[in-house]
């Protein structure tokens, strides 16, 4: 939390996360359900101590608060919680700090009824979300914040995708039965399943050898909206890491050359690993979708897809830790870049094409108003109707709020160059 760095990469470039074996899966669910509740359980390790901990001490701090979710949202039983958070004092070389970790733990375990109703309106504290986020929440959604932190607070759900150039979903689904691993056909995406409990990839039949692939529903949508067809040029801005590029191919494998563009060596190569898993080809290019100059050859595009970077909001159920890394600073300035992605990449669409603009953002200033001014400033700009039954239109695109058929938040503006 106080280098800002996420927890997906926290937890990849932990080599004793990685070794963990067994125990991987309890310390995911620890680390996740941890950040999910962290404000509320924050809250309620400041009414248990008698001072503040120093902020030197900070790493004591977060063990209390570990130790609090285990006994609160876990059903490891309580004196195991206790013990093992006590032992880890010594592991973390604060072994002085064993008979405060005791009495605390203890001392929650004893009060648990009188702290488990938190007696505040504040809507921060009860649903563990940060209050300018709650009250931007209230602005854009009135009617729905409630049931937007609602949602974001719930477990997410796993989605495959079926690789429709290997098999039909039903196919997949067979071998699946086989294989023991229960899932349901999706709305919306018709090669979309929704699995009964998630799984390591691992378990999947043919996942190695590219026959599914891991993707919410609703990023799914996106191959959908291009509107593809064989010959034509399309361009996947910020491509990383690969789902919605595997997902035009394998919809369309006749289109003339897909272009990815992604400015992180890290996640290049990520979705170069991925592309070869998928054995699918694409032109990838390691540049700044901004700097024209280092990547585009002046030949425009048929199709572009600008899965735009955001403040990823809509996927906190997936990603609790945004919680902690979005401040309404970051939003301006994430919310000025895609509107000079917008601009750029305006200019290498051809007339008559089509630009998909997607967030996983479920902030009006990121979305409807972002592309209402945008399309006000461009006359050779159209916005294109989503004929759609998910997701809320709002004048300016569509957006699918968390929770909505299960799905996750994103938005989606189709933008057509007269």
């Amino acid at each position: 939390m106080e280098e800002k760095a996420t927890l997906t990469n926290v937890l990849r470039n932990n080599e004793s996360f990685q070794q963990a074996g067994n125990e991987k899966a309890l310390i995911q669910e620890i680390s996740y359900g941890t950040c999910r509740w962290y404000i509320q359980l924050e809250y309620m390790l400041n009414q248990l101590l008698e001072k503040r901990i120093k902020k030197k001490d900070s790493r004591l701090k977060y063990l209390l608060i570990i130790g609090l979710y285990q006994l609160r949202y876990m059903r490891i039983p309580p004196h195991a919680v206790v013990s093992e958070t006590v032992n880890t004092c010594k592991k973390i070389k604060m072994e002085w700090a064993k008979g405060l970790v005791n009495a605390i733990l203890r001392r929650y375990i004893r009060e648990a009824d009188a702290l488990g109703v938190i007696n505040s309106d504040d809507a921060s504290l009860k649903t563990s979300h940060p209050a300018w986020l709650v009250e931007q929440l209230k602005q854009d959604w009135p009617d729905d914040w409630n049931s937007i932190l609602d949602a974001s607070n719930q477990r997410p759900p796993m989605y495959l995708r079926v690789n429709q150039r290997h098999q039909d979903r039903e196919q997949y689904l067979t071998r699946m039965e086989q294989a023991g691993i229960a899932g349901q056909i999706t709305p919306y995406s018709k090669q979309g399943i929704l699995l009964e409990q998630p799984k390591d990839v691992e378990q999947l039949p043919g996942f190695n050898v590219g026959d599914v692939t891991v993707q919410e529903l609703a990023a799914q949508l996106s191959a959908g909206l291009l509107d593809l067809k064989a010959g034509q040029t399309v361009l996947d801005a910020c491509a990383a890491p690969g789902g919605k590029s595997s997902h035009i191919l394998e919809s369309e494998p006749n289109v003339k050359s897909l272009t990815l563009i992604e400015k992180d060596p890290n996640r290049s190569k990520r979705l170069s690993e991925n592309l070869k898993r998928l054995n699918l080809d694409a032109i990838t290019k390691v540049a700044d979708a901004l700097e024209l100059e280092h990547w585009w050859n002046k030949e425009q595009f048929d199709r572009i897809l600008l899965d735009a970077p955001c403040s990823a909001t809509g996927v906190i159920r997936r990603h609790p830790d945004i919680k902690f890394l979005r401040t309404p600073d970051e939003v301006s300035t994430v919310s000025h870049l895609q509107m000079q992605l917008l601009k750029t990449l305006w200019q290498t669409l051809k007339p008559g094409g089509l630009l998909v603009y997607v967030t996983c953002s479920i902030l009006k200033q990121e979305n409807s108003r972002l592309i209402k001014q945008f399309t006000e400033s461009y006359d050779d700009c159209s916005l294109r109707p989503i004929d759609a039954t998910w997701g809320i239109d709002t004048g300016y695109g569509r957006q699918i709020l968390p929770g909505h058929e299960n799905m996750d938040g994103f938005f989606y503006a189709c933008l057509a160059k007269k």
